[in-house]
């Protein structure tokens, strides 16, 4: 008689995730192997976010589609399930209509850019979602540090981290590459 495998503590940690029913507005999240809920963001997050959503729709030298909230399933971090966020923003090209019938958690292939603003965890959002991101191989990861009033650019991702960053104060201006190419201005941050 053939026996079932027993799953594993990764498979357990991950089905137990992937049920979790969070209150409206709160966010779960699997990093690293820890699940981390966030309760709704306050009104300063939600306007630099917008600000920021504002500058790439009009500036952005590639017409870009721009997700709040979006599911995005990352490689694991060694042994540990992998990790499934949700990034503050989630920008991809619009010619790739990549959310167009995507399921909740999508893979991050074709995303061009991730915006993280720091909250009630930040650092979650500075460390562990960066190398997260790294490791998935996004090119971009651009973090709006509200307690350092700065904003800083991660690009060149590999072997879980970033090979560049530029950070700009709040106030100064912030250059992103293509296909952005233009400068984000930061001073409706202050």
């Amino acid at each position: 008689m053939a026996h079932e495998p027993m799953p594993t503590q990764t498979d357990i940690l991950l089905e137990g995730f992937l049920a979790l029913d969070t209150p409206t507005g709160f966010r779960a999240e699997l990093i690293e192997g820890e699940i981390v809920v966030t309760p709704p963001p306050d009104g300063d997050h939600e306007d630099y976010l917008s600000t920021v959503f504002e500058q790439v729709v009009l500036r952005s030298a590639t017409p870009m589609q721009l997700s709040g909230h979006k599911g995005l399933i990352l490689s694991s971090a060694g042994s540990q399930p992998a990790d499934h966020v949700i990034p503050d923003a989630t920008i991809a090209p619009r010619a790739l209509r990549l959310f167009r019938g995507a399921p909740p958690w999508m893979p991050s292939d074709g995303v061009a850019m991730v915006v993280e603003v720091t909250s009630s965890k930040p650092a979650k959002d500075r460390v562990a979602k960066r190398h997260g991101y790294a490791r998935a191989g996004l090119p971009l990861h651009l973090l709006v540090d509200r307690d350092k009033s700065a904003t800083t650019l991660f690009s060149e991702p590999e072997e879980g981290d970033h090979l560049t960053s530029r950070t700009a104060l709040f106030g100064k201006l912030l250059p992103l590459p293509a296909p952005f190419s233009f400068d984000l201005e930061t001073g409706d941050f202050l």
